[in-house]
């Protein structure tokens, strides 16, 4: 029998945001990956365990890579995420100098790349990523739906 394939970045990810949720904490996931598709960061939100507003999944799993790789920079690296980086995070994926940034669902209201801030657009940006949007919007953009359905029903 043939070995399954292993999944994909946005599977781990995702896999990361139901681990947040299952902790209580915003069902948000990011993965770190090398051009070879090697993970270098993985990890869920943590801001109400570490008490810690910057512990966005995307900050832990860029901090994760740069330590792994001995290096503040990751120019080749991607990082995924399930839902798009807000302004701080996307301002962290410009500065790890990350070569894209791949992301599931899209967050009119909170993001900083598609929407709002538009942190890769700003003339302040010293470095753009390419970015790609959507990868399993529904499915991620259900997680965050279904996790807020049940704060607000309780």
């Amino acid at each position: 029998m043939p070995a399954s394939p292993p999944p994909s970045p946005i599977e781990l990810a995702l896999a990361e945001a139901r681990a947040a949720a299952a902790r209580g904490e915003v069902p948000v996931g990011a993965v770190v990956t090398a051009p070879d598709g090697s993970v270098l960061g993985q990890a869920g939100n943590r801001v109400e365990a570490d008490r810690d507003p910057s512990a966005h999944a995307e900050i832990l799993a860029l901090r994760q890579a740069a330590r792994r790789r001995d290096s503040p920079r990751l120019p080749d690296c991607t990082l995924t995420v399930t839902l798009e980086p807000c302004p701080m995070c996307a301002q962290a994926a410009s500065f790890f100098r990350v070569k894209r940034v791949c992301f599931g669902a899209y967050d009119p209201k909170g993001g900083g790349v598609e929407h709002g801030a538009r942190i890769f657009a700003a003339p302040s940006c010293h470095h753009a990523p390419e970015v790609i949007g959507g990868l399993r919007e529904a499915e991620c953009g259900a997680l965050l739906r279904d996790f807020f359905g049940l704060l607000r029903r309780n």
